[in-house]
């Protein structure tokens, strides 16, 4: 990818997508490292977070995540979820942020020259196909290295250049050494990479795996 400062950037993050991905292979995403590897790729616009949440609790499991994406450079846009209950009784959520993630990728696409996509969801390729058409080249991040692979064949073919997230790792990935000690679990967190360790691992209560599109 250009490192050109020319070069106008958009990411857009499937937040329950990417947490999912990274769960998969097995390390934590450092969002303020994620922000510094795509701004030193070239003039970042805009870096979009979608997540849904469930607001009739008292205390939202994601809530200091959103808050700390929303302070330190990230659109962090969301909606509240849907309850229902599958045909075998089962209590499900929904939380499909498709929708709004497309609006704004396409209302931004005159104003980029590149997308940057975290998802493997294949519902995303015609919204892909369409920004192509006007002209913004699509990097789709996720990862073809679990089993199966968490993106869709038909979003990785149609995307310009797609980046497995593993590959990532090494410049977004939360170093293990952030990780509070398991002995101390009162222990203070004063900076940013514990505090947002510990907000992701209880953002799984609001991840992939209890949502269904």
């Amino acid at each position: 990818m250009s490192t050109s400062s020319n070069n106008k950037i958009a990411l857009f993050i499937d937040g329950a997508n990417l947490y999912a991905t990274a769960k998969t292979l097995g390390f934590d995403i450092d969002y303020k490292r994620l922000l510094k590897e795509f701004q030193s790729r070239g003039n970042l616009i805009r870096a979009f977070y979608y997540t849904a949440i469930i607001e009739d609790q008292e205390y939202s499991s994601i809530r200091p995540l959103i808050d700390w994406l929303d302070y330190n450079g990230y659109t962090v846009v969301t909606k509240a979820t849907k309850e229902f209950i599958d045909a075998s009784g089962r209590r499900k959520v929904k939380g499909n942020m498709d929708i709004e993630l497309a609006v704004d990728a396409m209302e931004l696409a005159e104003h980029i020259d590149q997308m940057v996509l975290f998802s493997g969801d294949g519902d995303f390729r015609s919204l892909v196909e369409a920004v192509q058409r006007r002209g913004v080249r699509v990097t789709v991040i996720s990862t073809i290295s679990s089993q199966p692979p968490m993106i869709a064949d038909e979003l990785r073919r149609q995307a310009d250049i797609f980046t497995d997230l593993v590959e990532l790792q090494s410049k977004i990935g939360r170093d293990p050494a952030d990780r509070p000690p398991p002995r101390e679990p009162r222990e203070p967190r004063h900076h940013a990479p514990q505090f947002l360790q510990r907000s992701t691992a209880l953002a799984s209560r609001a991840g992939a795996d209890d949502f269904e599109d």
